[in-house]
């Protein structure tokens, strides 16, 4: 399966970009599925998809937020040869009331998880917990550069997982046998609330940084207040809200299911992106 490309979507983000290094690193060939590659690979154009599936035996899928365009993808590739799929998902997926009924990433994930199972192709299922990477490449990042994280997250924790055991896990299901069939729930050895991740991100950078509990309410005025939408705003909201009710703090097995491992701890997370906090 080596010898032909691995697709890799979302190639440049977060996780995807770690699983493009991570296979290069091993000498896999990669198609990094971006409008800007090449071939050009754009969701919202399906004349773009089978030139990037073209010869390509396996996919890393990211799947667009707020879209259900996974289904239509998962069975083209299919029909062009496709044999293996592993899918970034995430958590609360089979959790009664983890995400409200109007929630896009959460309606995504739900029917992605359905179209990899009903595809006929061998797959996996990635469902990581928040990802640590967010503090510092992410949505909180200009917030903790600035010195102030405001969230409607209460004193809820998250067990945060670091992006790059998401693509170790991704690269290894992707190239070696035994992970089909599997879903791995992916997480941080512990749980932090967002006050204990801000304590110990300051403490590693020398900077001021608090974080400030919101409402919902107020977190969605601010959120209108700087020029979002109202759907995007409470979209965030309904986003942040299992951290306040209590559903992210849990401890999953998956990455030392399938690596033999125990995850990164955040306190490694932080000490590695440091240079992230600097202006």
């Amino acid at each position: 399966m080596t010898k032909h490309p691995i697709l890799v979507t979302g190639g440049t983000g977060t996780t995807g970009s770690r699983v493009v290094s991570r296979l290069r690193a091993q000498g896999i060939p990669v198609r990094v599925a971006s409008r800007s590659g090449e071939p050009p690979f754009d969701w919202h154009d399906r004349t773009t998809w089978d030139s990037a599936l073209e010869g390509v035996k396996a996919v890393y899928l990211v799947p667009l937020d707020g879209r259900l365009l996974t289904r239509p993808f998962v069975e083209r590739a299919a029909r062009l040869g496709v044999e293996r799929v592993v899918l970034l998902s995430g958590r609360g997926v089979d959790v009664p009331g983890y995400s409200g009924e109007a929630n896009l990433a959460g309606a995504t994930h739900v029917d992605g998880e359905s179209a990899v199972r009903d595809s006929g192709l061998s797959w996996t299922i990635l469902r990581p917990a928040w990802f640590a990477q967010n503090f510092s490449e992410g949505v909180f990042r200009d917030a903790v550069v600035a010195g102030e994280l405001r969230l409607p997250a209460g004193d809820g924790a998250a067990s945060f997982t670091d992006a790059n055991d998401i693509a170790a896990v991704a690269v290894a299901s992707l190239t070696e046998d035994g992970h089909d069939g599997q879903t791995y729930e992916l997480s941080g050895p512990r749980a932090l609330t967002i006050a204990e991740a801000v304590a110990e991100i300051s403490a590693a950078t020398g900077r001021p940084l608090r974080y400030v509990p919101l409402s919902p309410g107020e977190f969605i005025a601010e959120l209108i207040g700087e020029g979002w939408s109202a759907a995007e705003a409470e979209d965030y909201a309904e986003a942040v809200s299992p951290i306040r009710r209590g559903m992210d703090s849990g401890i999953s097995d998956g990455v030392r299911r399938a690596l033999g491992r125990p995850p990164r701890d955040f306190t490694e997370y932080v000490a590695a992106a440091v240079s992230a906090w600097r202006d």
